[in-house]
């Protein structure tokens, strides 16, 4: 029994100082290197957390950032409309004073070119009664010449003012 308990007692002597020897050389590193990679895990997770959370500022000043960039440009939009509604009535405006000043300039010449018709009228009326008197004058005038001078002073009196419109 006595081999058995040294055969015993050297077996655990040889596994435990092959137990140092293996966590010197292999446990310590292998933990080292597991406690570095649990770490950098970790760092890689808090990392994400913390971009996330940036992301999300980010996302969230950047729709804030958009809704004030809408509601200018729907300012801008509105602005626009009015400047375009008040040139539309500028411009209607003056076209309104051009025509009324083209209405008022062609009733001035028509009452112009009316006027001249007038005189030339009165000339050429002036001068059928002074032709029309000459003709009386030279004749000893019977009612059938008076009713002839009257047909033919009417007829001329037509015929000019059928040229004169």
């Amino acid at each position: 029994m006595l081999d058995f308990s040294v055969t015993f007692i050297i077996t655990i002597v040889n596994i435990t100082i092959l137990f140092l020897i293996l966590r010197k050389i292999l446990f310590k590193p292998v933990t080292k290197f597991m406690a570095d990679r649990v770490k950098r895990v970790q760092d890689s997770l808090d990392k994400a957390s913390e971009d996330r959370l940036t992301a999300q500022k980010l996302l969230a000043e950047y729709q804030e950032k958009l809704k004030y960039a809408n509601a200018d440009a729907e300012e801008i939009r509105m602005e626009a409309r009015k400047k375009a509604r008040a040139e539309a009535a500028r411009t209607v405006a003056e076209g309104r004073v051009q025509v009324e000043d083209m209405i008022a300039s062609g009733r001035k010449q028509l009452d112009n070119e009316r006027r001249a018709m007038l005189t030339c009228f009165k000339v050429e009326a002036a001068a059928l009664v002074m032709a029309a008197s000459a003709r009386l004058v030279q004749r000893d005038i019977s009612g059938e010449d008076n009713r002839r001078f009257a047909n033919m002073l009417l007829d001329e009196l037509s015929a000019k003012k059928g040229i004169g419109q």
